[in-house]
């Protein structure tokens, strides 16, 4: 139960809320800022100008769970773009951040830095361009003898993939998930590879 007074002139406003609560402190604060809002007036040349609904529209904006959930949403989905591209393109060299052909160039935060790699920016550069045994994957990636024989990246890939994996970097490269067409397709490839019937099958 909420008991309110509020007194508002141009000169002076008071304003006073008592809440006796049923253990719902975050609801009681909200309800408590939204009538505030609602009463906030402005004086302008002695006129009294209501900003409630201005007030109001921004608090519900900025306290609306649906615009954190969104930022959440789009950067859990940037994520999941992140490792799904990563498991196409990466992972056959740098399977969980590692290099399997030239140890000294992982993905960990320590290799980066020390080879001059820190910033998404420069992921971006090298993913777009390569550099040394790594070949480029960006559309427009040149000389062509630098860049992959496989697939291209779009420029907006690039920019993903920079950020997945800066940011898998920070974290020193805790376990992802690929998807599962991917890791079977591994799994099939690993079985083939590693079967003793396989020198039967080569010509």
């Amino acid at each position: 139960m909420a008991l309110l007074s509020v007194v508002s002139s141009c000169n002076s406003s008071k304003f006073s809320l008592s809440t006796k609560g049923n253990g719902k402190e975050a609801e009681t604060r909200n309800a408590a800022a939204a009538l505030e809002l609602e009463r906030k007036q402005v004086c302008i040349n002695g006129t009294r100008k209501s900003l409630a609904f201005p007030l109001m529209a921004a608090a519900l904006v900025a306290l609306s769970p649906f615009s954190i959930h969104a930022v959440s949403l789009a950067q859990t989905m940037d994520v999941h773009r992140g490792a799904r591209l990563f498991g196409s393109a990466c992972i056959g060299c740098h399977d969980t951040g590692g290099n399997v052909i030239q140890p000294g160039a992982t993905l960990f935060r320590k290799d980066l830095q020390r080879n001059g790699v820190e910033t998404e920016e420069e992921i971006y550069k090298l993913t777009y361009f390569g550099k040394g045994r790594m070949p480029g994957f960006g559309e427009n990636c040149t000389p062509r003898g630098q860049c992959t024989f496989g697939p291209r990246l779009r420029d907006e890939e690039i920019k993903i993939l920079a950020e997945f994996v800066k940011l898998q970097a920070d974290q020193e490269w805790p376990k992802i998930e690929v998807a599962r067409e991917r890791r079977a397709q591994c799994d099939l490839n690993e079985a083939f590879f590693s079967s003793p019937n396989r020198r039967n099958l080569q010509p």
